[in-house]
């Protein structure tokens, strides 16, 4: 696949042959792979469903938790950060599709190219990350309901901490060049292929950064979600509370699956291509690793959805807005709708011809006091 006087390197996926003043050269074998409907025609589609789906929801999500939630909590803080992030993944991918449908000719320039690929890793990061300090935040509030827990400063001093530590495990993405010229195809590729003389970051770097950015966040969100799944499975005689509590598991399955379904493939995928490479041994994962990476981005217009079902305040806010007609009309009918009395059957009927000039007395409804009820 490559000659012995240029040794081929693998560094996003492709192995390089020849490598010139003006290009390189890819093997035969990974042509068809740049040629394919795989790459030019199913990539792209799935990000325009991402797009279309993800723009909305979660610019409304972002728009939820910064300017309609009154008063802001630690989850509310890192859900409004997740959103951020998706989002700013989000409004970079035209660039993407339009990579794509151009048969991966990328025309616009280098600098765009390294934004692209930043935001792509970043985004992806930064999800894992916040999904774990989501988890972590959840399992404090069912199992330690009493605890003291870290209030608002602590939590958006974490979530900056967050966007500091992606930030500086992307860096290295922007100090090489992200485009390359296949001179066998006549196109120029963005991050797909490496020259042998750019390819000198270490395999360590993304196995680092594979490490970072999902071992440890995927290690916490199953440990933090089995304490829990553990503490609400402990059997309860309230008939309520064993519905709360079968929602609450429900929906912890559903978002670890998503966590794992989402992140995991592409991630094994990076640290075993790289573990391959730092031992020097060449692999051809790199069809089920762009497939993987497609999967992966499903998360940033899946997460807005698990916001409507983790969150009361953020489900009456969105219903609020998409119902915002109705719902004021049926408020205005209400107002003004004659309140009937009540009268008992045992009552006999009001003289209407009294000339009484009392002033009737309504009778207080009492109403009971709620109380809160602590799940155990």
């Amino acid at each position: 696949m490559s000659d012995d006087s240029s040794p081929a390197v693998n560094f996003a996926g492709f192995p390089v042959g020849n490598e010139t003043e003006h290009g390189v050269d890819v093997p035969n074998d990974y042509i068809h792979v740049l040629k394919s409907s795989l790459t030019t025609v199913f990539l792209p589609l799935v990000y325009v469903f991402i797009f279309i789906v993800g723009l909305p929801t979660n610019a409304m999500a972002l728009w939820v938790f910064l300017f309609r939630t009154k008063k802001k909590y630690p989850a509310s803080i890192l859900m409004a950060n997740l959103a951020l992030a998706d989002l700013l993944f989000i409004v970079w991918l035209p660039l993407k599709i339009a990579y794509h449908f151009n048969r991966n000719d990328w025309t616009f320039g280098e600098p765009l190219c390294k934004v692209l690929v930043g935001f792509f890793y970043g985004n992806m990061y930064c999800s894992t990350i916040f999904i774990a300090c989501i988890s972590v935040q959840r399992y404090w509030m069912i199992v330690h309901p009493l605890s003291r827990k870290p209030g608002n400063r602590v939590t958006v001093c974490m979530s900056v901490c967050v966007w500091i530590v992606v930030w500086l495990i992307t860096i290295p993405l922007y100090h090489y060049d992200q485009t390359v010229k296949v001179l066998n195809l006549n196109i120029t590729i963005c991050h797909d292929v490496a020259r042998p003389s750019q390819s000198k970051i270490p395999a360590g770097y993304f196995l680092t950064m594979g490490v970072v950015g999902y071992v440890v966040p995927c290690v916490v969100c199953i440990v933090t979600y089995l304490l829990t799944f553990r503490s609400l499975s402990r059997s309860t005689s309230d008939t309520s509370c064993i519905k709360k509590k079968k929602k609450a598991i429900i929906l912890m399955i559903t978002v670890l699956v998503m966590f794992l379904v989402c992140f995991t493939p592409s991630n094994i995928l990076l640290m075993v291509h790289y573990s391959l490479l730092g031992a020097e041994l060449q692999n051809n994962v790199y069809g089920f690793y762009i497939i993987a990476l497609c999967l992966g981005s499903l998360n940033s217009c899946l997460d807005p959805f698990v916001y409507y079902f983790v969150s009361d305040e953020f489900r009456r806010h969105v219903r609020n807005a998409l119902m915002s007609h109705s719902s004021t009309t049926k408020l205005i009918n209400v107002s003004y709708r004659p309140v009937k009395p009540y009268t008992s059957r045992l009552t006999p009927p009001t003289n209407t011809t009294s000339t009484s000039t009392s002033t009737p007395t309504s009778t207080p409804i009492s109403t009971p006091t709620p109380t809160l009820k602590v799940c155990n």
